[in-house]
């Protein structure tokens, strides 16, 4: 009988270490992080444009002005990744892993959006226009 209670105790502990650790908690985790494109207005220097979301993929310089042509995954911030890490770790618990079942799923379905936009500076570097390239620039410009 000890055996066997023996044998329970280890999976059970082993089942809350692999969950605790699982494929849903660490995706939550390793979800992109959140782009402050509050800083998309005219009159934005573009050290700050370069700073936030790092080296554009295409520059050009057409008539002295720079052009910068941006692409990323628009991820969540800090506080949005953290209660879903929480959540996730709380219900592969609860649930002894089987969460990970429907949680591993969840998470990959949730990676962020894509997100491009043209930003053309003026003479001293700072943004004159914003052109998003696509749906996802719209609303994140329009926000």
């Amino acid at each position: 009988m000890k055996g066997i209670l023996r044998t329970i105790f280890v999976g059970v502990c082993l089942v809350l270490f692999a969950s605790a650790y699982g494929c849903a908690v660490n995706r939550a985790a390793k979800q992109p992080s959140e782009k402050d494109t509050s800083l998309l207005s005219a009159g934005t220097p573009r050290a700050k444009i370069l700073a936030e979301f790092g080296a554009p993929i295409n520059t050009e310089t057409k008539d002295g002005k720079k052009t910068d042509v941006y692409s990323f995954t628009q991820g969540y911030s800090s506080g949005a990744k953290a209660g879903r890490v929480f959540l996730h770790g709380a219900a592969d618990i609860v649930t002894l892993g089987l969460w990970e079942l429907v949680g591993g799923s969840v998470e990959g379905a949730y990676n962020g959006e894509k997100v491009s936009f043209q930003v053309t500076y003026d003479e001293d570097d700072l943004i004159e226009k914003i052109l998003p390239l696509n749906e996802e620039a719209k609303k994140e410009i329009s926000n």
